[in-house]
């Protein structure tokens, strides 16, 4: 896990055209998305796929991510900071700020871990840091073979999309969660530091995984 400094950041809703601006404390954040690998040691298994076991975990919903969560922060010795109940739509999820386990983070540590001091569309050129369309051949790729950012975070462009905690609009959307960073079948567009999407908790897909945080 990277300590990330706390700071400010100015978050975009592009379709809603609205700007808001979010404190950050400081946080420390896994340099790349959980593994095949890291998932099946913890879980048993990881699901169907052909990838490798050095390749984000994919066809993981939200639900299933704050699981891994806690059950790793109990492998390890650390207090779980979720508290889940059996809403299907994840809407009694209540997480613990304080507690020194596992999370997902949120989207404004997400994108102001991304940017780490960056101010453009990405961290660098993007057949540098990331696998997208463009030159990923179709598939996911193992974690950390392209350019880190100026923090040392891997992936955070490109390769697969990462959930987050936070809810997007619930007045229009309800349940849906926000995921992050653009996937390996991304056009460019896709795969920029604000980039936004959301999807029912309950969503497995290809091109979606997750990246652990904790607090300092």
């Amino acid at each position: 896990m990277l300590a990330i400094p706390g700071g400010d950041i100015v978050l975009r809703d592009e379709g809603a055209k609205r700007n808001w601006e979010v404190e950050v404390r400081p946080f420390l954040l896994a340099p790349h998305p959980v593994t095949r690998e890291l998932y099946s040691v913890v879980q048993g298994a990881a699901p169907a796929s052909s990838a490798g076991s050095r390749t984000p975990v994919t066809e993981v919903c939200w639900i299933e991510a704050v699981r891994f969560c806690n059950l790793l922060s109990q492998e390890t010795g650390l207090s779980p900071c979720y508290s889940i109940g059996d809403d299907p739509d994840g809407q009694d999820v209540v997480c613990d700020w304080e507690a020194d386990g596992y999370r997902l983070p949120t989207e404004a540590e997400w994108e102001y871990a991304c940017r780490a001091g960056s101010s453009g569309d990405r961290y660098g050129e993007l057949d540098e840091i990331a696998w997208y369309r463009g030159n990923s051949d179709g598939m996911v790729h193992d974690v950390a073979a392209k350019v880190p950012n100026a923090w040392g975070l891997h992936d955070m462009i490109g390769n697969v999309w990462e959930w987050c905690w936070d809810v997007y609009d619930p007045r229009v959307y309800g349940p849906y969660r926000v995921f992050r960073g653009g996937g390996w079948q991304d056009h460019p567009r896709g795969c920029r530091a604000s980039s936004r999407r959301k999807s029912h908790p309950t969503l497995r897909i290809d091109d979606l995984g997750f990246r652990l945080a904790r607090t300092r």
